[in-house]
């Protein structure tokens, strides 16, 4: 081109200063300021054909350059490999800082809820267990077919836990509009006979009437280690340390397993209201919201269990997780 030549821009006319100005416009409005074509057209006096082609114009030129992110910072890369890594149904990792526990919970709540609200359908039955990751969700949840909600484990109370299983699922099914399975009763009890006659009371039993139709769960994961676990911290030391010497390595929904994922039967079993052991692997969809390092050893229990299929984590955990499996855990599928 010899110097002085105009430049010739994608609509075939010249890019003098006035087009320039009325692209950078055009965009401005239309990708900063989310007007539509028509209403451009109108601000401007243009067609909507020749709105189009500004824009064009615009992305050809390199004035407007589009990249493909997403607004919670989800690493979309390391939870493709995540998931292929564990062999996942769903995978979720956003890339947020593990330094701020409550910002933590805040950002994993809302990428579960909107993974939650993307995979449910009106066919689905919505189980739900307390855990302080999964009322993260529920404050964040905006939307969500219209489905049954039901309480898969009692309420746990504790001075620094300001909702329960109970307020946790009413909320959910405010937002769904579907109808809500729950039922007063603590997550454990003193003792088996007082369970067993919970566990007949009607409310009770109509909630764990429909725990057999979930199809997909939602869940925490703890490690059976101190603030590493809700479920933990509200036993005693001698019940936690003969839990340990049974081989617990973690606890979901109040389900107690090993290190290969195997349920460990014990008197807390017997004490617990709540899903079983069984019920949980029998859920086509269990979704984990999970954080923290400390977890790793847990979360792959969990998944080599068939308690878990689905994990809502974050970087530093998912990379933790796909290290310990290169580095030889046993028994994970995908690994190798």
């Amino acid at each position: 081109m010899s110097r002085g030549s105009p430049v010739v821009t994608a609509t075939g006319g010249p890019r003098g200063p006035a087009h320039l100005v009325l692209t950078a416009a055009v965009a401005r409005r239309y990708y900063l300021d989310g007007r539509s074509k028509v209403e451009i057209a109108e601000e401007f006096a243009l067609s909507r054909f020749k709105v189009a082609r500004l824009l064009d114009d615009a992305r050809a030129s390199g004035m407007v350059r589009i990249e493909i992110g997403h607004p919670g910072a989800i690493d979309v890369d390391l939870s493709s490999q995540l998931m292929a890594t564990l062999g996942l149904t769903h995978c979720v990792v956003t890339d947020t800082p593990e330094d701020d526990p409550a910002t933590l919970r805040e950002h994993l709540g809302a990428a579960a809820a909107e993974l939650l609200a993307e995979v449910v359908t009106p066919d689905d039955v919505l189980g739900l267990s307390w855990a302080r990751s999964v009322s993260a969700m529920a404050t964040a949840l905006r939307s969500l077919a219209t489905v049954p909600v039901v309480q898969l484990t009692g309420a746990l109370a504790r001075p620094d836990v300001d909702d329960s299983s109970i307020e946790l699922v009413r909320e959910v099914a405010r937002v769904s509009g579907g109808p809500a399975y729950f039922f007063y009763a603590p997550m454990a009890v003193p003792d088996a006979a007082t369970a067993r006659a919970l566990r007949r009371q009607p409310e009770v039993a109509q909630a764990f009437s429909r725990i057999g139709s979930v199809t997909i769960a939602l869940a925490g994961v703890g490690a059976w280690a101190p603030e590493q676990s809700t479920l933990y911290d509200a036993t005693s030391e001698a019940e936690r340390s003969a839990l340990a010497e049974q081989g617990v390595c973690a606890e979901i929904s109040g389900v107690l397993v090993d290190a290969a994922g195997e349920p460990v039967r014990s008197a807390l079993t017997d004490r617990m209201i709540g899903i079983t052991a069984a019920q949980m692997r029998a859920v086509g969809e269990v979704i984990a919201i999970v954080y923290g390092r400390a977890k790793v050893d847990a979360v792959l229990a969990a998944v080599r269990g068939g308690m878990v299929n689905s994990l809502v984590t974050h970087s530093t955990l998912a990379e933790a997780l796909i290290d310990a499996v290169r580095a030889g855990a046993p028994g994970v599928k995908g690994a190798g």
